[in-house]
């Protein structure tokens, strides 16, 4: 959608974002004992680049996912993708996931519905376009590296989240409940002229 933007807009807009500060993993407060998840993709290495594929430039799949850690007990498990690096007062919400199964496992590629894509039928929130869908990584031209996060909660038992929940109530439920959790960054970005630079060497954070 934005790929025919001028790249001189995203170059103006080079210091406007989000900032990581502000994604869900670095905001909400956890409690002590807190565990670690261990998130990781097939696609993509931890700071790498997401392939184009499962980008606004590609065929917008969702990113296949694995995780492994989830401790005893757990009631469910609860995914979103943030991007970190979006010309936006707040992290945009690429997709949300709720009631994945309590235990070790994955997401295949193309789980979430997006663009031409039905999805596998998993319980999906609202990402900022409110669709219950994966948003392609789709960062203006110009505007450097985007750095998209996968964050991944285990909840124990509480109340249950409504039909297609947004951030605020996902967040809400991971104060309460969360008793691990996993992050995993890939980055994307487009050149000046609009050509796509995902599968160029592995971008940095910060």
């Amino acid at each position: 959608m934005l790929e025919k933007l001028p790249g001189a807009i995203g170059q103006a807009l080079a210091g406007v974002r989000a900032g990581l500060d502000d994604i869900v993993f670095n905001t909400v407060g956890l409690r002590a004992g807190h565990g670690t998840l261990q998130l990781t993709s097939l696609a993509f290495g931890d700071h790498a680049p997401i392939p184009q594929r499962y980008t606004a430039d590609g065929e917008g799949l969702s990113p296949p996912l694995a995780w492994t850690g989830v401790p005893a007990g757990v009631a469910e498990l609860v995914l979103i993708v943030e991007d970190a690096d979006s010309p936006t007062p707040h992290p945009l919400v690429h997709a949300i996931a709720v009631d994945l199964p309590p235990e070790d496992g994955h997401l295949a590629e193309g789980a979430w519905p997006s663009p031409d894509h039905e999805g596998a039928g998993l319980h999906a929130g609202r990402n900022s376009y409110l669709q219950a869908a994966w948003l392609p990584p789709d960062p203006p031209p110009g505007h450097g590296p985007h750095r998209y996060a996968f964050q991944l909660y285990a909840l124990a038992e509480g109340e249950a989240l409504g039909e297609t929940p947004g951030r605020d109530a996902l967040v809400e439920a991971i104060q309460a409940r969360a008793v691990a959790s996993g992050l995993l960054i890939g980055t994307y970005a487009r050149g000046d002229g609009s050509i796509p630079v995902g599968d160029a060497p592995a971008v940095a954070a910060g």
